[in-house]
């Protein structure tokens, strides 16, 4: 074997690696760990202890791992978003048409698509029939001349005074996983932080036992398209800020419980091990996962005590149990994940992410659509209800929204008691509570087919920047630098929306 001679040129490895050390790394690592957002040595303290660093330990944090700090009040401390996975049909639920009913299979005039963009499913459809709503729709009381809501939703239609109802949203996405992206992350783009994440990063952790920021998967009824943990991914910033997926049965943490034998001292004494191992090695690579991965190890520790409690719904009364509905002690349900959502709420942690999946019914949308509204209305009005008895809805911010819409003409055979839809990015619904939105009332507007915006559009950035407005956050501030360039959720544009605010 030829020998390999060293030198300038060509050094030993490990050599060079210990050569990457320089000055001007160390200051600039040195940079980032005192805040290059700005933070205070204050701040540093409050962000070691918040975020859960090994006791006794030495490592500090790194900056994308202390939490950033508002920069006004806010009005939320928290958020509850409720993602309805699949687009659900506007026109059925919120966006009342009655007109449709007189253009029933009627072809969808072209001066209303006007050549906007289809789906490969239905781009080769011959024609493009109206299909009106099977659903009757109640006007129900609120802080305006009322909201029009689908019978299919009647427990939250009853919470209309509490609802800040948008029916003018749209997006630039026409298909699922860059349309999820989007509204998670605000790029299409994958590879961002996650909206959670954000909250993390700026908020910091408010239980040093729980993560900050929490997954719950429901399964639905229909065509569920596939969730990506990217989803709920912290992007280029520090890995504690990805979302926990906490999962309905007997393990809800993967991973968390100890093996039989293994007591809670031995694990005690392991972590410790492991810690210092960790820590020297930090001290030699800069690797700022490495302290990362010291934090999470801690925080997988501490949740072997929280996780059982929180998931053990023996505490609640029956009464409660009772408005959340017959499901709410199926683990893994819809009611049972809102009403984990609201004891994750008043045990700190910032952000609850809930996914409800099976809303995309492009064929069989009448018994699909009342399959899932029956799973998601009673426990998801129990959760204001519960949030607002509890004093805590006046700084919890809920959002319920889907990917986009769906369309107003029918995707495959069209019948009096059957139809499906397309996706629709054009224009859709959603609905907000809580944390300083405007309650009881509705915004916006679409035309007479719910096909195209005719007042008060509002974007998915627009709505980012409103919802951080709340959590007391400049959305053009909450920013994290890499590789020369500030990145924030709403990239480069959005704008925060007086109207829908309290």
């Amino acid at each position: 074997m030829k020998k390999v001679v060293q030198s300038e040129e060509n050094p030993d490895p490990i050599r060079a690696r210990e050569l990457l050390h320089t000055r001007r790394r160390f200051f600039g690592l040195g940079a980032g760990a005192l805040g290059s957002v700005g933070a205070t040595m204050g701040q540093l303290s409050l962000g070691s202890m918040l975020l859960g660093g090994k006791a006794g330990g030495t490592s500090q944090p790194t900056s994308s791992s202390l939490p950033v700090g508002t920069h006004f009040p806010a009005k939320a401390k928290r958020v509850i978003y409720l993602h309805m996975e699949g687009g659900p049909s506007h026109l059925d639920l919120w966006d009342y048409k009655p007109g449709l009913r007189n253009l029933y299979d009627l072809d969808l005039p072209d001066s209303v698509r006007n050549g906007q963009r289809l789906t490969g499913m239905t781009s080769g459809q011959v024609r493009f029939p109206v299909a009106p709503s099977l659903f009757r729709f109640s006007r129900y009381p609120n802080a305006q001349d009322g909201a029009w809501i689908s019978e299919l939703m009647p427990h939250t239609g009853g919470m209309a005074r509490e609802l800040c109802i948008v029916r003018s949203m749209h997006t630039d996405a026409i298909n699922h996983e860059p349309a999820i992206t989007f509204f998670q992350t605000g790029s299409q783009i994958p590879g961002r932080p996650s909206f959670g994440s954000w909250c993390s990063y700026g908020l910091g952790s408010a239980n040093e036992n729980l993560p900050t920021f929490v997954v719950l998967i429901a399964q639905g009824f229909g065509n569920m398209q596939a969730l990506s943990e990217r989803f709920w991914s912290s992007g280029f910033l520090d890995g504690r800020h990805s979302g926990c997926k906490i999962r309905g049965g007997a393990n809800p943490v993967l991973y968390l419980k100890d093996s039989a034998g293994i007591s809670r001292a031995d694990r005690r004494r392991m972590l410790d091990l492991v810690g210092e191992l960790n820590e020297q090695e930090e001290a030699r690579s800069f690797d700022p996962e490495v302290a990362t991965r010291l934090a999470q190890y801690e925080m997988a520790y501490r949740m072997q005590m929280s996780v059982p409690e929180l998931v053990d719904f023996s505490d609640e009364s029956q009464k409660t149990l009772d408005m959340y509905g017959p499901e709410v002690q199926k683990p893994g349900t819809f009611a049972a994940n809102c009403l984990m959502a609201r004891r994750l709420a008043e045990r700190g942690v910032r952000f609850i992410q809930l996914y409800m999946r099976g809303w995309d019914a492009h064929g069989n949308l009448p018994n699909e659509i009342r399959l899932q509204a029956k799973a998601v209305d009673q426990p998801q009005a129990a959760l204001l209800r519960d949030l607002a008895q509890r004093g805590l809805l006046e700084d919890t911010l809920v959002l319920w929204a889907g990917e986009f819409g769906r369309t107003v003409y029918s995707q495959g055979t069209l019948t009096r008691t059957n139809y499906g839809r397309d996706h629709h990015p054009r224009a859709f619904s959603v609905w907000l509570a809580g944390g300083g939105m405007a309650p009881g009332i509705v915004h916006g507007k679409t035309d007479d087919f719910g096909y195209n915006i005719v007042e008060n559009p509002v974007s998915v950035h627009d709505l980012q920047a409103t919802m951080l407005n709340q959590l007391g956050f400049d959305h053009e501030r909450l920013v994290h630098r890499l590789q020369g360039r500030d990145y924030r959720l709403t990239d480069v544009e959005g704008t925060v929306l007086q109207e829908l605010l309290s």
